[in-house]
């Protein structure tokens, strides 16, 4: 608060009343004389006994000195008031404080809200300060971040500027991206490529496991891909990520079809076939 109006407190002594006296004596002698003269009043309400005890402020103000000439109005104007410093253009608002030990996600919570700081301060404890309308993060007394501060129920607030660089190339990711690349790629990862994209209500929602998928390019091939795509939709119209990488770990992708067994029925002549008869009480045939 003092930072804020420009100024300085220096404290007083504890028990050491002559280190203020004329503060602490003005205060004993003008409480007394205006409680005094209000004691014997009633008041229904806050606004009407402010307006009283102003009142008696001005008049006590203007009382002269019984010692020296002028009061204490006529001294404050003449020997104090050109000393006085502006106001600040903004209202001071009163600071909650407090501490947390930044995790993982390089986010801290306030109010289940949650705000980013730097990922290069990931397991340091720092100094939080939070009013009605700003969140600031201090660490060793420097200021890390700010934020303006959220209220309700929202997504957490992350800074561009605090992510690691591949976090932050998850940002540039959009669908028309993902579909691009699926369609580079072949007609079954396209395909593929939808299906998980419409899995969720939101599509950012698949987001991440459209970037694995490509990511699985890397480690193993397009051509590899291709082949685990084309694979997986013979077995679901909807297949997963995980049914692409079980392919891939197993190698199911490498196994082509045996065309020659396709097209032709099992002739039935091994093992036993029951009639009808059978189930009324017949013989096997």
């Amino acid at each position: 608060m003092a930072e804020h109006y420009g100024t300085a407190v220096i404290p007083a002594r504890p028990v050491s009343p002559k280190d203020k006296p004329n503060a602490e004596g003005t205060v004993n002698v003008i409480s007394t004389w205006i409680i005094a003269a209000l004691r014997n009043r009633k008041f229904f309400s806050f606004i009407e006994l402010n307006s009283a005890v102003k009142n008696k402020l001005a008049e006590f103000n203007a009382k002269p000195f019984q010692k020296k000439n002028g009061s204490r109005l006529s001294a404050f104007e003449d020997e104090e008031k050109s000393y006085l410093l502006p106001l600040p253009t903004s209202t001071y608002e009163i600071a909650v404080w407090a501490t947390a030990t930044i995790q993982a996600d390089y986010l801290i919570t306030v109010d289940k809200i949650k705000y980013s700081v730097p990922y290069e301060f990931i397991g340091k404890e720092v100094s939080i300060r939070y009013t009605g309308k700003a969140i600031e993060v201090f660490f060793h007394n420097n200021r890390i971040a700010s934020h303006v501060r959220r209220f309700g129920v929202c997504d957490p607030v992350i800074l561009p500027e605090h992510m690691p660089d591949n976090h932050k190339q998850y940002l540039t990711y959009t669908t028309t991206n993902f579909l691009e690349w699926a369609a580079g790629v072949g007609r079954s990862t396209e395909t593929v490529m939808k299906v998980i994209l419409t899995a969720n209500k939101v599509e950012k929602q698949s987001y991440p496991s459209c970037k694995t998928l490509m990511k699985l390019a890397d480690k193993y091939s397009i051509e590899r891909i291709e082949d685990a795509c084309c694979r997986a939709l013979a077995y679901t119209p909807t297949p997963s990520l995980k049914n692409i990488q079980m392919i891939l770990k197993t190698g199911q992708d490498k196994v082509k079809p045996d065309k020659s067994a396709t097209g032709s029925k099992p002739s039935g002549r091994y093992g036993f076939t029951r009639g009808a008869a059978y189930f009324g009480g017949g013989e096997i045939q």
